[in-house]
């Protein structure tokens, strides 16, 4: 397993984000946006981890970085679901060694990008047991939540905000919305928000970020 790009910022960190990639992409994929955030969260550590290279199914089984092959498209998205448990608990791992270094769970922040989000959606909310500051879902789908998830009581606290663009040709706007319903009906304090855009991320969603960390943050 790669060792993740790791951001410090400029004093002692008192608060983390665990950054997620999406399909096909790498760690530096969202350095830049990290490092405009870490300009308004002085004191906040971005941690980006690396996917595992591996062939994918529906890229007609070229290899490149994945957090779990896709098998097929629809109806719904079909998972290699031992794959998206190893990056769970890669993400796991990561979360405790934050916790382990001396920041609060209270303070440590998920973020994922479309196949990133994923895993992000069900690590914290279907994985993870302990506190968390929140997430952030970016262009992304739910596979594993189902039409009735079961969400840990711990879940039920963590703030989430979902984000998705109006034009995404990728990850339709629907399936964002689904994933965001299921934490909403839950009782999830979950905002959602899209934008007029496809599958990416605008300057825009990323002052809309730093406004929702900081709030959490204060």
């Amino acid at each position: 397993m790669s060792e993740p790009l790791i951001l410090e910022p400029t004093g002692a960190a008192d608060a983390c984000v665990i950054w997620l990639h999406g399909l096909g992409a790498d760690r530096y994929d969202f350095q830049p946006v990290a490092e405009a955030l870490q300009q308004r969260l002085q004191s906040t550590r971005f941690v980006l981890p690396q996917a595992p290279t591996r062939p994918v199914t529906i890229n007609g089984g070229w290899s490149m970085p994945s957090w779990y092959d896709i098998l097929a498209m629809s109806p719904a998205r079909a998972i290699n679901r031992e794959q998206l448990e190893a990056s769970a608990q890669q993400l796991i791992t990561l979360i405790e060694a934050q916790r382990d270094c001396g920041i609060d769970p209270a303070r440590i922040f998920l973020a994922g990008f479309s196949q990133g989000g994923a895993v992000v959606l069900h690590t914290a909310f279907l994985r993870w047991r302990g506190p968390l500051g929140g997430v952030i879902a970016l262009s992304t789908y739910a596979p594993t939540f189902g039409e009735s998830p079961t969400f840990a009581p711990e879940a039920l606290r963590y703030p989430a905000l979902c984000l998705h663009g109006s034009r995404d040709d990728v990850v339709p706007t629907a399936m964002g919305r689904v994933a965001y319903q299921c934490l909403h009906d839950a009782g999830v304090n979950a905002t959602w928000r899209d934008y007029p855009m496809g599958h990416e991320v605008l300057g825009e969603e990323i002052q809309d970020i730093g406004d929702w960390l900081s709030t959490h943050l204060d």
